[in-house]
């Protein structure tokens, strides 16, 4: 692969967040992604990513891509909504622990989260997949149903900038926090995402009560939706890098707390790295797909964990 291949594919998060457009960084990591992957060992998952299927004996002629055949010398059927492959469902949480963000040259795990969903959904919409998307914290804040078309996509792109502003708009403003409460939520989205299919869940599963979180997790499997969960962190919570005596204030609480880091490194980070074995034990209990993702990690990783689960599906 060309050394400015290379470079597209795999960009930095940090200058990805630098585009203030969502369908440009989607657009951007896509297609760099996809250039990769047709070059990768993995090219099997590329399934002509376009709005297209492959003509099968008994399709009907008048649906044939003529320019199409004319190009790649090989024959495509012209998909519309109604023939969509599959049903996927985004489900971002927007509670005010996302916007923590350690390096100020970063990203927040938020704006991470909301790129990854873009992407994801761009995605979606390239193999004609129908996606959805719900935001939630310690409630539903939207849910739009799964759809395949270009304007359904710009509308979930436009839902995503809204959100997340909207979870910045609450930090800012004393007294109006977004507490998280993922396993409630997620228990009420299982019985809302009616149709089988794929649930992608970002979050970063800062939440005490692990047991109902499990439940809700399971919950969607019970309802024979394959399930992909990406678990964001900022690296700093991977690390605890602090040497310092500081003042930690909870983003979701306001609380303050006065703490030596070389006193409180090691419970930190054992508590931190329990919660991830469980979620990892309890998902592959389960046959739930579940990824750490830490906010300077390219997109790719998630991406191809998408089309793994994707592929199981067809």
């Amino acid at each position: 692969m060309a050394e400015s291949q290379q470079r597209e594919r795999f960009l930095d998060p940090a200058l990805v967040g630098k585009l203030q457009r969502l369908d440009m960084v989607a657009r951007r990591v896509v297609e760099g992604f996809l250039t990769g992957l047709h070059k990768s060992p993995y090219h099997g998952f590329s399934v002509e990513f376009a709005e297209h299927r492959q003509y099968m004996p008994g399709d009907e002629l008048r649906y044939l891509d003529w320019k199409a055949l004319a190009k790649s010398d090989r024959y495509y059927i012209k998909q519309f909504e109604e023939e969509t492959n599959l049903r996927a469902s985004i489900l971002l949480d927007t509670s005010t622990s996302m916007l923590f963000q350690s390096n100020p040259d970063g990203v927040s795990k938020m704006r991470y989260a909301v790129q990854l969903a873009a992407c994801l959904a761009y995605l979606m919409n390239r193999q004609n997949d129908a996606v959805g998307l719900m935001t939630f914290s310690d409630q539903i804040h939207s849910h739009l149903p799964a759809r395949s078309s270009g304007a359904h996509l710009r509308h979930l792109f436009k839902e995503l900038e809204v959100e997340s502003r909207r979870t910045l708009k609450r930090d800012e403003s004393e007294g109006s926090k977004r507490a998280t409460a993922i396993g409630k939520c997620l228990e009420f989205l299982a019985d809302r995402v009616q149709r089988r299919g794929l649930v992608v869940i970002l979050t970063d599963f800062w939440d005490h009560n692990e047991a109902e979180v499990a439940r809700a997790l399971k919950h969607f499997r019970h309802r024979q939706h394959e399930v992909v969960v990406f678990q964001v962190q900022d690296p700093a919570e991977a690390e605890f890098p602090y040497r310092e005596e500081s003042v930690f204030v909870d983003m979701e609480t306001g609380e303050r707390l006065n703490v030596l880091p070389w006193e409180a490194a090691k419970e930190f980070k054992k508590r931190v790295d329990d919660r991830i074995e469980f979620y990892r034990k309890h998902c592959g209990a389960n046959g739930i797909t579940f990824e750490r993702l830490l906010t300077d990690t390219p997109y790719d990783l998630a991406l191809l964990r998408y089309l793994e689960k994707r592929q199981r599906l067809n």
